[in-house]
């Protein structure tokens, strides 16, 4: 079997990190199992040690496994290497997210409070002259692994009174039960970023770490925004899943 694909594009370190991390999510090298030695991996890959290591470097960086000085590398927890599912067909909460029941799941507010809007987010929720919007911080994290960081912002006139609520769970229950609003549809616009180092910080990965941003739009039954929201994902840790239509000619 050969691991490296000289042909291929992506470094061979990448490929290397890929290999690995499929034998640990299939099970073959389980949690708390010692993978093989950078000997016998360097021989298995037909590759320089330096090039092993960096390998090992980035699956260390991302969670999957752990180097004991003196013992070898170690498989992490499995529940630290769920991958994420988020369908692109409905509007969903991060507790929606396909293999999101496989974490403990946990929601640090960094902050909530009154701003006055920006350009934008007054012109997305049609906030008029007043520009008074709550703007909500948080970090949605899973097994103490940080995934997604979200700015959420909404018309003050209407939700001023959520701040006084937990806002641990998902904001998209409280607005449909505590305000009795309908969530009819949302825009999604979505990129790949290079995350900043604010992020990186929170997320605890390395600098200049890819991932993806979404800028989310949600509107009420009587087509009225009621929801700004940007989101930043880890991209080793996430996938976005669309189903499309049957192709037609033009």
């Amino acid at each position: 079997m050969n691991i490296i694909d000289l042909n291929n594009p992506v470094p061979k370190y990448l490929q290397i990190s890929n290999w690995l991390k499929a034998q640990i999510t299939s099970g073959k090298y389980k949690e708390g199992n010692r993978i093989p030695s950078e000997a016998e991996l360097t021989q298995m890959c037909e590759v320089s040690r330096a090039t092993l290591r960096q390998a090992i470097a980035h699956l260390a960086d991302n969670g999957f496994l752990i180097k004991k000085k003196g013992l070898g590398t170690f498989v992490k927890s499995a529940d630290m290497i769920v991958e994420l599912k988020h369908d692109m067909k409905r509007i969903s909460s991060f507790g929606d997210y396909a293999g999101v029941k496989q974490l403990k799941e946990k929601t640090v507010v960094l902050e909530k409070s009154v701003i006055i809007a920006d350009e934008e987010v007054s012109q997305k929720l049609i906030l008029g002259s007043q520009q008074k919007a709550v703007q909500i911080k948080r970090l949605r994290t899973g097994n103490n692994i940080s995934y997604i960081y979200e700015e959420s912002y909404l018309p003050y006139r209407r939700f001023k009174d959520i701040l006084n609520l937990n806002l641990q769970g998902s904001l998209y229950k409280l607005i449909t039960t505590d305000f009795d609003i309908k969530l009819k549809r949302s825009i999604q616009e979505i990129k790949a970023v290079i995350l900043d180092n604010r992020i990186t910080t929170l997320f605890e990965m390395p600098k200049n770490s890819p991932g993806f941003f979404m800028k989310n739009l949600t509107f009420d039954e009587n087509d009225t925004p009621i929801e700004l929201l940007y989101s930043y994902y880890r991209g080793d840790k996430y996938k976005l899943e669309l189903e499309l239509d049957e192709y037609q000619m033009p």
